[in-house]
């Protein structure tokens, strides 16, 4: 029935679509939005106002910085940017030596962790289908539990008098405690066991919609299973290895907890460098100074990542 004398018995019809229409063009604006407005509340903001800090001066006060803006009556009348906490960093060796050592720890982590990460997705993605749930579970569930209390799970395993001297001497292996416990080696292990997950998943996601087939056709031609793995394997694995290395480079240059809980205090990291000064020196603008050009460090990765995974999108149509 027409809801107005001048409506037609298709004006409902007409309505509704004119609705759908709508709800179809701004839901998908809205769809579009939502990642924007995402990124702007959650990494533009935030770093917008450690960028202002960083340009402030130190101050024994709350908050422990003085103001950027000279504001007059209202208005502002001048900019007070101190670069020197920039100036700084390059200055004093203990900064770029931390960067230079949370570089280089976070890429040998990288790479430990992809020589154990790529045995485990390939056998994940080989093993029978109606196994694989139950194996991706196994990798998932210590996200279950709390990262803090991971790492101090492995205080007890790795110390003088921990459950792995324990066991090696048990076994004849070695004949006095080995000191593993606040050391690098501590730290690396801590780095390849709590971010093992984030290169299987990658790397098995990736692994398992690759055709088998190619390598039974290798092997029929006569190539050798080695080499068809290195000839076909890891070629096709490619994208699957740099989203993963990424996922585990990326977090691990600003570790902090498992470098001061396994590492001690001769662990040079720019993640205890930057806590020190936040919260030991309550020097907030040389902090966000530190900060700022740890991001930095991180954008050129951040983006060639983004390259590769839009190059892999054409090429895969």
């Amino acid at each position: 029935m027409p809801d107005t004398a001048g409506d037609t018995p298709n004006a409902p019809r007409a309505r509704r679509g004119v609705l759908r229409a709508l709800i179809e063009r701004h839901g998908r604006k809205g769809a579009i939005a939502v990642p924007y407005l995402w990124l702007v509340v959650f990494f533009l903001v935030p770093f917008l106002i450690v960028a202002k800090i960083s340009l402030s001066e130190v101050r024994i006060a709350i908050p422990p910085y003085g103001p950027l803006l000279d504001v007059v009556n209202g208005a502002v009348v001048g900019i007070r940017a101190n670069f020197n906490n920039y100036t700084a960093l390059v200055g004093d060796a203990l900064y770029w030596k931390s960067y230079l050592s949370s570089l280089e720890i976070a890429s040998l982590s990288t790479l430990l962790t992809l020589l154990v990460g790529y045995p485990i997705a390939y056998a994940m993605a080989r093993a029978p289908r109606n196994r694989r749930a139950v194996l991706l579970m196994m990798v998932i569930l210590p996200f279950w539990s709390s990262f803090l209390i991971r790492v101090y799970a492995w205080i007890g395993i790795l110390k003088d008098e921990g459950y792995l001297n324990h066991l090696l001497l048990g076994l004849g292996i070695i004949h006095q405690p080995l000191n593993i416990l606040h050391t690098y080696s501590a730290v690396y292990i801590g780095i390849v066991y709590s971010y093992l997950p984030f290169m299987v998943l990658p790397l098995y996601a990736n692994l398992e919609k690759m055709d088998w087939s190619l390598l039974e056709a290798a092997a029929d031609l006569g190539c050798a299973p080695l080499k068809a793995f290195w000839k076909i394997t890891v070629p096709l694995s490619m994208p699957g290895i740099v989203a993963g290395c990424f996922l585990v480079f990326i977090p691990a240059v600003g570790e902090f907890v498992i470098p001061d809980l396994l590492g001690g205090s001769s662990t040079l990291m720019i993640g205890k460098t930057l806590w020190v000064e936040f919260f030991n020196n309550r020097n907030w603008p040389l902090a966000s100074a530190v900060a700022i050009v740890l991001l930095l460090f991180l954008v050129g990765p951040i983006l060639l990542f983004q390259r590769l995974q839009a190059r892999h999108a054409e090429r895969n149509g």
